[in-house]
């Protein structure tokens, strides 16, 4: 079986999911093509130089909607013969559209190809999908949101608030020190307006100075969705008496 490799990783800046947000003005698929634009130009690819474009993104909808990959391709600089394929995996959309083109090149189905994935959360709302509204799936199954997911896995396997707070706060440490010894340097580009004037250059919501206190002060993220909205603990518990308390 041939061997898949790695030749180049990049990405664009983080930022902040939000109206005011750096990134709001730039829709998916422009953000997509830059990103292809800085692969095509750092590797030298000329012509029909890889054999397809595989990108992961959730919502597909609207203007990420139809096959944004191919959408990608055409706005981007690179080849208007390569194709495109975007998936759906949800959070790990990006890394199954790696792991799709590393097993093409290992099964002998090409040589080289783009990988990676967008999502622009703060531009494109929820899709409505089956899974999380349609009750014949959603109540069998026992559906709930990520946040009352990752409560249930605290509870079971015992991490406290001051647990997530502290590794979120030194996330937030190593996040900035990375940035200062130039650790991104290589690997984050710039993205810029329809003039070619900057609009990030960095990650955008580094809070460094974040600490344990102001963490604590923080109403919990979930408790609401939880409690009342539509009462996604009670469904959790269903589905996992044990940890009812």
């Amino acid at each position: 079986m041939t061997e898949a490799y790695i030749y180049d990783a990049l990405r664009t800046p983080r930022g902040k999911g939000r109206k005011d947000g750096a990134l709001h003005e730039v829709t998916s698929l422009r953000l997509s093509a830059q990103t292809l634009n800085a692969v095509k130009e750092r590797n030298n690819l000329e012509g029909h130089a890889v054999e397809d474009v595989i990108w992961g993104n959730v919502t597909q909808v609207m203007e990420q909607g139809g096959c944004l990959a191919r959408s990608a391709v055409l706005a981007s600089d690179l080849d208007e013969r390569i194709p495109g394929l975007a998936i759906n995996r949800f959070c790990a959309s990006g890394m199954e559209a790696v792991n799709l083109a590393a097993n093409q090149v290992k099964g002998g189905a090409g040589m080289a190809y783009i990988a990676g994935g967008v999502e622009m959360m703060g531009r494109v709302a929820s899709d409505g999908a089956a899974i999380a509204v349609d009750p014949s799936v959603a109540i069998d199954k026992y559906f709930v949101p990520q946040g009352i997911s990752a409560d249930i896995i605290a509870t079971e396997y015992g991490f406290s608030r001051d647990d997530a707070d502290q590794l979120a706060m030194a996330s937030q440490q190593r996040a900035a020190a990375a940035w200062k010894d130039g650790r991104f340097d290589k690997s984050v580009i710039t993205i810029r307006d329809q003039n070619g004037l900057t609009i990030l250059d960095h990650d955008e919501y580094m809070r460094p100075e974040t600490d344990m206190q102001s963490l604590g002060s923080l109403n919990p993220a979930f408790q609401a969705m939880g409690e009342v909205m539509p009462g996604f603990d009670k469904v959790a518990m269903l589905k996992y008496p044990h940890l009812e308390k």
